[in-house]
């Protein structure tokens, strides 16, 4: 069972008032380099995600051929011979 937090009730005012306190106070510094390195870590996201799609995909044909290659030498779809009747042989 989830715990219930009691949230202490604000007024719409006194929301106003901080978000208001909130704004005033202006942006805070941001590190000159911080876009670069952004940047660089997006680049190399998009690298990676991109290597493991080819490398699935890759996987994926890989399956298909082999599934294809064993579905043309064991014929899956062709019935078994009988295995409970002996062969008819001397008549």
């Amino acid at each position: 069972m989830p715990v219930r937090r009691r949230e202490a009730r604000v007024n719409r005012g006194e929301r106003e008032a901080a978000v208001r306190r909130l704004l005033e106070q202006g942006v805070a510094p941001v590190p000159p380099e911080l876009h670069g390195d952004a940047v660089r870590r997006g680049d190399r996201l998009l690298r990676q995600r991109r290597l493991v799609r080819r490398v699935l995909w890759l996987l994926a044909c890989a399956a298909v051929v082999a599934f294809a290659v064993w579905a043309a030498d064991a014929h899956p779809w062709v019935e078994p011979p009988s295995q409970t009747t002996p062969p008819l042989t001397g008549w």
